[in-house]
């Protein structure tokens, strides 16, 4: 060893909080309605972790999910994926704005934001790389604080994407 330090580096993520539902504009209340009517739909019999999410398209269309799950635990899908890969089906050129996802327990309370999972991050990631132009992220529990991302970038910095293949 040459006894020198690896350089670091600092990522930093901003969000934005909003202390209750009731704090949002109005057009994303409308868009985190359908996500809760979304998660309230959901088919969850074995985790009891409803989620829902609905996204907001460039030509004003709302696009729905839910989680879907199977008692064969790898074959079910998550609500943000479920949507988004809903919206690239059936609008292929449609630029996606602004995704709202919230989730509930059937077991718990959930009062805290709950972000989309790792998968579900990639899964978006490439939606916005596609696009070229930045997804907003609201996401929540049952109740509570609302979080704001400006990007699916913001929440995920370090993308694995396709240049690298």
């Amino acid at each position: 060893m040459n006894g020198k330090l690896m350089k670091e580096v600092k990522i930093e993520t901003t969000l934005g909080i909003y202390e209750d539902f009731s704090e949002l504009p109005e057009g994303i209340q409308t868009l985190m309605d359908a996500a809760i009517e979304a998660r309230d739909n959901a088919y969850a019999p074995y985790s009891k972790f409803n989620v829902g999410a609905a996204i907001l398209l460039d030509n004003n269309e709302v696009v729905i999910g839910s989680n879907q799950e199977n008692a064969c635990y790898p074959s079910g899908l998550c609500a943000e994926r479920t949507a988004i890969y809903y919206a690239g089906a059936k609008y292929p050129k449609a630029k996606i704005l602004k995704m709202a996802i919230t989730a509930s327990s059937q077991n718990q309370i959930t009062d805290k934001p709950i972000p989309p999972c790792g998968a579900c991050r990639q899964s978006i990631a490439e939606y916005e790389i596609k696009q070229d132009a930045a997804i907003e992220i609201y996401f929540m529990g049952a109740k509570g604080k609302v979080v704001k991302s400006h990007s699916l970038a913001n929440l995920l910095p370090l993308l694995f994407e396709s240049s690298v293949l």
